[in-house]
This record gives structure tokens, C-alpha cells and sequence, in this order.
């Protein structure tokens, strides 16, 4: 079968979000306690987060040449693509008995940096796009898996002024990962 090769997606065209202003601060923080949740398996909170029309993929990455690199993701590919329902499947999965790709649980470290932030046509969601550096370690192997990638989220200011996360597109810088699954969030 052929795969089908896509144009990697557009550059967000908003205006941006100053770096160090209030609005840039909140979704900063906001992405700085998503990363706190995760790495400290508090799974449950972090899908209180998470919008219900959520969109959450990461499209396989394919090495290409350097005058083909714009398209070097696969968006027919995907590593996972999920949705609300399916995300909060996999948390009552890992949070229960039957996670046997996470049992005993991952040690991860999330570093997320490089944010930056722009305004939407919708006046309460914002385009953000942010680094993100997680290292894995398993039992007791002083091997450490390092997964890299350039996540672009679309975060929904809500009524009360929190934040859910609506969608992410992780674009994972490896082409072959060197981990063993993909049982954790990016």
C-alpha cells in the first residue's frame, strides 16, 4: 500500500502572545503543572484538563532528503491519534491493573521549553507551540529513553478562566523511537 504524504502543517499566523506578559505567563504555567502532573503520575487531574473535543496525534516522521523535509511527517501514519474518550480510556487503563507497559510505572521528566504563544480568530484559544525533552527510565536499567519533540497545542480559555488543552499534534523528532512503546503522554 502507498502512503500518502502530507504537507507538514501551516506555521500558526495569529498575532503572538509578548513573552513575559500576563496571558504568556498563565499558558506557561498551565504547560509547566500539565508537565508536574504527568511525571508524577497524577493522571485523573491531568484529564480535568484536557478539553472533551480534544485532538491528540502524533504523525510518523519519515527522513527525507533537504529539499523534501517540509514533508517529512506522515499524516496518514500516526504513532497514536486519539480523542477525549480514548485519552481518558488509557488513564483508567494505566491508573488500574491492566497497564502491563507500565507495570511497574515509567520514571519521566518532562522539560518543556521554547514556548511561544499567538492569539486565534476565536478570541479564547490560543496557538502554542512548545519543545518538549522527556527522559524514560524502566525498572532497575541505567538505560534512559530521551524523547524529543515540537508539540503545537491549541489551549481554550475557559469560563472561569482556566485553561483545557484542545488539541496537540506531537511531531517527534526521531524516525525510529528508541523506546520500547508509547505508553506515555507527550
Amino acid at each position: 500500500m502507498q502512503q500518502v504524504q502530507e504537507k507538514s502543517a501551516e506555521a500558526p499566523q495569529g498575532q503572538a502572545v509578548p513573552v513575559g506578559s500576563a496571558e504568556y505567563n498563565a499558558i506557561l504555567t498551565f504547560l509547566y503543572e500539565e508537565a508536574a502532573l504527568l511525571d508524577q503520575l497524577r493522571l485523573n487531574e491531568w484529564g480535568a484538563r484536557l478539553a472533551t473535543d480534544l485532538v491528540y496525534t502524533a504523525p510518523l516522521r519519515h527522513t527525507r532528503l533537504g529539499v523534501d523535509h517540509a514533508k517529512s511527517f506522515v499524516r496518514t501514519v500516526m504513532h497514536f491519534h486519539d480523542d477525549y474518550r480514548s485519552v481518558m480510556g488509557r488513564i483508567l487503563r494505566l491508573s488500574g491493573k491492566s497497564a502491563w507497559a507500565e507495570d511497574p510505572p515509567s520514571r519521566t521528566r518532562r522539560l518543556v521549553t521554547n514556548v511561544m504563544v499567538r492569539e486565534t480568530a476565536k478570541s479564547d484559544e490560543f496557538e502554542v507551540v512548545s519543545y518538549l525533552l522527556m527522559t524514560r527510565s524502566r525498572f532497575s536499567e541505567s538505560h534512559v529513553d530521551v524523547i524529543s519533540c515540537e508539540r503545537r497545542d491549541v489551549i481554550r480559555r475557559e469560563v472561569d478562566g482556566s485553561f483545557k488543552l484542545a488539541k496537540r499534534e506531537a511531531l517527534l523528532d526521531q524516525s525510529v523511537l528508541g523506546t520500547a512503546n508509547l505508553a506515555v503522554f507527550l
